[in-house]
Order: C-alpha cells, then sequence, then structure tokens
C-alpha cells in the first residue's frame, strides 16, 4: 500500500507476539494449549506497590508530569543506582519511560544517523535490530554461539567493531538465554571498549535482579567507571516487580544525551502514567523481599525444566545464570520426521509441529537470530512446567 511508509519495510512484527497470538487463536478455538512464549512474570505486582498506585489515584495524582519523570521518582531511581550499583547519577541525568522498550527507542532515534552500526550480540532480544532499522542505523549482528556460552567474547568485539560503529548493546542477564557476564568477562569487554572511544554502551540491565547461584549480577560503568560518560544504562520494573502492565522504564546516562531523549519524548509520548511512577517509586524505595522470593521461586523452575529437556531426544539445554528463559539446542531432531508427518529441518518447524501436535508454544531460535535453538519462558507454574515438559518430550520421542 502506497500511503504506508518506505522506513515501515524495514521492520517485522516481534515473532513473540505472533507466536503468542496465534496460541491464543488455537486456545479460544478449544484446544488445549501451553503458552511458553512470553516473557512475563505469572505473579501479582506486590501488595504495597499496588497500595502506593491505588494512594496515587486517591491523592490526586492523575495529572501531567514532568517529560519524562517526576524529581521524587528520578531520586528513587538515583538512590537505587547508588545502593545496588554503587553508581552516582544527578537527576538531570535520569530519564523515565513507558518501560524499557521505550528508553532504548528513544537512545536509539536521538543518536543514530543512516549507516550509523549497532552491535548487536546474538541471540538478541527481538525488538534490538528492528529498533535500529527504524533509527536509520545498521544492525550488525555477532553471533555468540553455544561454545562460548551465548557471550560475546572480547575477540569477537574487536573483530566487529569498525569506524562507524556508534553502539554495543549488551543484555545480562540475557533474553533469550538467560547468560550472564561475571565481572572478570564484563571487564574484558570493557577493556575493549576503552580502545575505540566512538563506542557507546547501551546495558539492558532489565533481568538484573532474577540471578542464580552464585552468580553475582554487573553492569559495564560499574565494572569500568571510565566508560561512565558513554555509557547508558537502562533498566525497569517490569520483571523484578512483576509490574510489565505498569509500563515503566528508566535510564541514567550522560545528560547531554538524556537531555536528547527527553526532547523527543516530549513530541512522541510525553510522560510516563503519573500513577504507575508513584508505585514504582514505591517498588524502589520500599521492601525487597519480593524479590528475593520470586528469585527461589524461578530457580527451582529452571532446574525442573533444564533437567526435563536434557532428558528429551535431540535437545541439549545448557543452564542459566539468570532471567526466566532457557535456549536449549534441537540440532539433534534436524532432519527427522515428527508424529504428525512434519519434516524438522530448522527450529521454526519445530516450533510450529510442536505447537500444532502438542499443543505447547515456544518461539523459534531465528527469532533471536541464532539457530538451531528454540526459548522457552518458564515464567508459569510448576505443574504448568511440568505437563509442558512432558508433551516437548513425547514430540522429541515420535521424531524419526
Amino acid at each position: 500500500m502506497a500511503f504506508i511508509s518506505n522506513r515501515m519495510t524495514r521492520i517485522k512484527p516481534s515473532p513473540t507476539i505472533a507466536m503468542t497470538t496465534r496460541a491464543a487463536e488455537l486456545r479460544a478455538e478449544g484446544r488445549d494449549i501451553i503458552g511458553l512464549s512470553a516473557g512475563e512474570p505469572d505473579f501479582d505486582t506486590p501488595e504495597n506497590i499496588r497500595d502506593a498506585g491505588k494512594a496515587a489515584i486517591d491523592a490526586g495524582h492523575t495529572r501531567y508530569t514532568a517529560v519524562d519523570g517526576t524529581p521524587s521518582f528520578k531520586k528513587a531511581i538515583a538512590d537505587k543506582f547508588a545502593r545496588e550499583n554503587g553508581l552516582d547519577y544527578k537527576l538531570s541525568e535520569i530519564t523515565v519511560g513507558t518501560g524499557g522498550k521505550q528508553i532504548l527507542f528513544n537512545a536509539f532515534m536521538a543518536t543514530l544517523d543512516d549507516r550509523d552500526e549497532v552491535l548487536i550480540p546474538a541471540p538478541y532480544w527481538v525488538s534490538y535490530p528492528d529498533m535500529v532499522l527504524l533509527a536509520g542505523g545498521t544492525p550488525v549482528i555477532v553471533e555468540c554461539d553455544l561454545s562460548s556460552g551465548f557471550r560475546l567474547t572480547p575477540e569477537a568485539l574487536e573483530a566487529a567493531i569498525t569506524p562507524r560503529t556508534k553502539w554495543l548493546i549488551l543484555n545480562s542477564p540475557s533474553n533469550p538465554s538467560g547468560a550472564g557476564y561475571d565481572h572478570a568477562q564484563m571487564q574484558a569487554l570493557c577493556d575493549v571498549l576503552l580502545r575505540h572511544p566512538q563506542v557507546w554502551v547501551l546495558t539492558d540491565d532489565i533481568y538484573e535482579h532474577l540471578v542464580f547461584d552464585d552468580f553475582e549480577f554487573c553492569t559495564p560503568a560499574q565494572v569500568e567507571p571510565r566508560l561512565k560518560d558513554r555509557v547508558l544504562t537502562m533498566n525497569g520494573v517490569s520483571k523484578s516487580y512483576a509490574m510489565t502492565g505498569w509500563r515503566i522504564g528508566y535510564g541514567a546516562g550522560p545528560e547531554p544525551l538524556i537531555r536528547a531523549m527527553a526532547k523527543l519524548q516530549s513530541q512522541s509520548t510525553s510522560n510516563p502514567s503519573s500513577i504507575s511512577q508513584y508505585a514504582a517509586e514505591a517498588a524502589l524505595n520500599g521492601p525487597q523481599d519480593y524479590i528475593r522470593d520470586s528469585r527461589a521461586i524461578f530457580q527451582r523452575r529452571r532446574d525442573l525444566v533444564v533437567a526435563g529437556l536434557n532428558d528429551c531426544k535431540g535437545l541439549d539445554c545448557p543452564v542459566p545464570q539468570g532471567a526466566f528463559y532457557v535456549y536449549p539446542s534441537m540440532a539433534g531432531l534436524i532432519g527427522t520426521t515428527s508424529a504428525g508427518g512434519t519434516v524438522i529441518s530448522d527450529d521454526q518447524t519445530f516450533a510450529n509441529a510442536l505447537l500444532d501436535e502438542q499443543g505447547v508454544a515456544v518461539v523459534f531460535g531465528a527469532a533471536f537470530g541464532l539457530s538451531p535453538h528454540f526459548r522457552i519462558s518458564y515464567a508459569t507454574s510448576d505443574d504448568v512446567l511440568r505437563d509442558a515438559v512432558a508433551r516437548i518430550r513425547s514430540f522429541c520421542d515420535g521424531c524419526n
């Protein structure tokens, strides 16, 4: 249709949303469907946070706020960075958006010119490349396979940097793999970046608190203070506090960048929800018991799913350090034929056949830039996960 702009041809709909939508359609037709495609905690928002939102309504905090966040919420964010990450940010170096997604989008739109390159380690969150394309930039995909634990190595980073490289995106722990960078691994990447002063770092820390075993989270500006003046540290309340629908994300970085992002936001969405900001302020300032308790539940679920998938014929599931995803390889099934007659030629045919034949919705690995894998979100109950693993095992057993 000629009326639609050319820029819309650069991007595609989110594959995770597409799979979730298809699963919902099948469920509406009466099929027994287990949805493991959406990355959303299955818990309610903690009560103290809900109460803060209700109190904000009752107190009349229902009007416009400053474009990129109230001063009191920015203060809570600054305190969070100081308390948890050892980072010192002024309020003028902090921005608040309608979800972490808007922080990323604003940053790319405010900084990218035509042909500017953005390094994106794969597997990656599905929206990164499309955001870069919408902003006129060029996504440069750097494959990080199972041999590196799905992590970008210093050597691969060095090889990917060109004079046109403007940003590196880092996401630790990662969606979709759950892989995280420890302090030494992060420092090694920072050492490379110190040699390339034109490269900025956009770090997506949204899964900061969802880490397991003895893994300790770290973020680039914390690990290497000499990089702080070219790092945008993005975070939010969606995953850590089960606040996906409240739509609050935030970022901190150099003041000129933050001003440019606020300028863009002033002409797009303007301020995030006033009520959500007050609720998110309570999340950061209030008791943190929920994080500890939910993390223990997610780790139990991780162990259940990893063990179950590694018992399935043709699958190899590494143990993630965090988030609530696993990213198993299905290479051992390529070339087989499912019980329903589908030839499993790649991870997409695997995912589609699994949904059609066993009613389990997962997301194929090509959507995240790295095959032959698939992503499972284990942000659902133990009973549902046991049922899902049993169905996946049945599907794999039927592939010959």
